[in-house]
């Protein structure tokens, strides 16, 4: 069990009090607690949108709603859940508390650059809340044309300008965290003693910042279109709507990896700790996400293989898109190396860990089925997509997130949640996660199709499942809210490092001061080595009281 400490910690959150010195602080760890709290408020309200879906669906009429309000509804669901949770998620919260302290440094290269990013990501976020609050959008999250240039009467300049804003908060933290590992690491930190959670990061950052201005622009074209009249993607104007569609998935494909690449370094910090080994292959996990990021931008036209583009441009994505699940593919099996024959301890982090690579090999394997012109023609569009989407997306990203908070929760806070109620939720989550989504892979090969708030009767079983599945997944996700809040007033004050953990974040104060470390520390071991007590010698740090797990 963890040591309690009684003595009084002056740290990060209580230095000061008031509301200003929060809306202006510098400190990257402060800023990650008020990323945590906006993006906590879209998740929810992006699962308020997808219980209103899963309510709709569970009879083949439309009961509950008409079909109109339906389109909102999953539109809405769409852009909150990726641009206001999915990808700025683990980043914003994880990764700008724990970069500059993985890598023994006081703050970001940027600090106001970094507050700044948080005020434009808000920004973003009010008008698209404006846009819900004033009817929504119906066009779908990728806002094809000609739906969002010509048919649709809805907010959708409003919901792009607030998701052409919040491009430029994920600009800047890519930036920031760019340059931050560039120079600012620690004497004797090296490129291959990074923690993988950095080496992921520093490969999401890349596609952030190479990525985003792609879909800015392509926003800012549809908006010249929709109000000039300009034709540009609208057939009825001159344009080419197929343009569109590359230009969006140029972006969006890797976008996936923006959401997916900082999950799988948390599971990796986790496997580790929790396997008390150095990860099977270091080098190859770390640069296997460099290869995620190139591979990345050159798939996008697996998602157009129904459209006009050529049979052999197709073909050749159809290859490039077999071969970018390589890198995925062997982070997998490293991990898998790394569990063999370990000293496992299956705390909750460990557990969200292996939910992440079940429901990650999952998604990956039914996206070879995609990636395959043949089969994709036949369930493109349908339940199928929905499903491999949402277990790669949400049962990945999702169970990362959730892993990495319960990790760092005890840095973050100081404070220790319940363990028991903590592994019952994992479950809880993993079970309604499952329930959900997997008969949706039978609805789409059985050919119904995406985006219809009515169907045939003979599918209405497996949506029932799917909507009690959601039931079940939705009180997983509210239950660590609570015990999370409660922990953070009666939660056990734990030693500064309770897993007895490697990482430079773990040698310090938890909470950690304002400055992260009394002093700069010199690394000279390797990554992932398990000597606590003889890395703070070398520090010149005060003792860590090792624990057992």
């Amino acid at each position: 069990m963890e040591a309690i400490v009684d003595q009084p910690r002056v740290h990060y959150i209580n230095k000061e009090y008031g509301v200003k010195s929060w809306l202006l602080t510098v400190d990257h760890k402060r800023i990650a607690l008020l990323y945590l709290a906006s993006v906590t408020l879209f998740f929810f309200l992006g699962g308020a949108f997808a219980v209103a879906l899963r309510l709709e669906l569970m009879t083949p009429q439309g009961d509950l709603m008409q079909a109109e309000t339906y389109n909102r509804m999953f539109t809405m669901h769409g852009v909150v859940m990726v641009f206001f949770f999915l990808i700025p998620g683990i980043p914003a919260v994880l990764g700008n508390f724990l970069v500059p302290l993985m890598i023994g440094a006081r703050d970001l290269a940027f600090p106001r650059l970094n507050l700044l990013s948080w005020y434009i990501y808000n920004v973003g976020a009010i008008f698209t809340l404006y846009a819900i609050i004033s009817g929504g959008v119906d066009t779908g999250w990728t806002f094809y044309t000609p739906y969002s240039t010509t048919y649709s009467s809805s907010n959708v300049l409003l919901t792009g300008i607030g998701i052409f804003i919040t491009g430029f908060s994920s600009i800047l933290t890519g930036l920031n965290f760019i340059v931050t590992i560039h120079t600012m690491r620690a004497p004797g930190m090296t490129w291959f003693r990074l923690p993988l959670f950095i080496w992921s990061h520093y490969a999401t950052s890349l596609i952030m910042i190479l990525g985003t201005p792609v879909v800015a622009i392509t926003v800012l074209l549809l908006a010249l279109e929709r109000i000039a009249r300009v034709g540009i993607f609208d057939p009825a104007l001159g344009g080419d709507p197929i343009l569109f569609q590359h230009l969006f998935w140029f972006y969006s494909h890797p976008a996936v990896y923006i959401m997916v690449l900082p999950a799988m370094g948390v599971v990796s910090e986790l496997i580790a700790n929790f396997a008390r080994k150095n990860i099977f292959g270091y080098k190859f996990v770390a640069f296997a996400s460099m290869a995620i990021a190139v591979f990345g931008f050159l798939v996008w036209g697996h998602h157009m293989f129904t459209s006009s583009q050529s049979v052999y441009a197709g073909m050749i994505f159809s290859f490039l898109s077999f071969a970018v699940a390589i890198p995925s593919a062997v982070k997998v099996f490293n991990w898998t190396a790394t569990l063999y024959k370990s000293s496992i301890s299956y705390s909750t982090p460990l557990l969200y860990a292996l939910g992440f690579i079940g429901l990650f090999t999952i998604g990956g394997m039914t996206g070879l089925f995609l990636a395959a012109a043949g089969l994709d023609i036949h369930v493109h569009d349908t339940y199928f997509v929905v499903a491999h989407f949402h277990y790669v997306m949400v049962g990945g990203t999702l169970m990362a997130y959730m892993g990495g908070l319960h990790y760092w929760w005890p840095k973050i806070t100081g404070r220790m949640y319940p363990e028991g109620w903590a592994k019952f939720s994992a479950l809880i989550i993993f079970v309604g996660f499952n329930l959900t989504f997997f008969p949706q892979f039978i609805l789409g090969y059985q050919g119904m199709p995406r985006r219809y708030y009515a169907y045939p009767p003979e599918f209405q079983v497996l949506n029932v499942m799917s909507t009690a599945g959601a039931s079940i997944l939705g009180f997983g996700v509210l239950f660590p809210m609570v015990y999370f809040v409660w922990s953070m007033r009666y939660g056990k004050v734990p030693a500064d490092n309770p897993w007895g953990a490697f990482g430079l974040e773990w040698q310090t104060s938890s909470p950690p001061p304002t400055e992260n470390f009394k002093q700069t520390p010199v690394v000279t071991w390797e990554a992932y080595e398990f000597s606590p007590r003889d890395k703070m010698e070398i520090l010149g740090l005060r003792g860590v009281e090792e624990t057992k797990v």
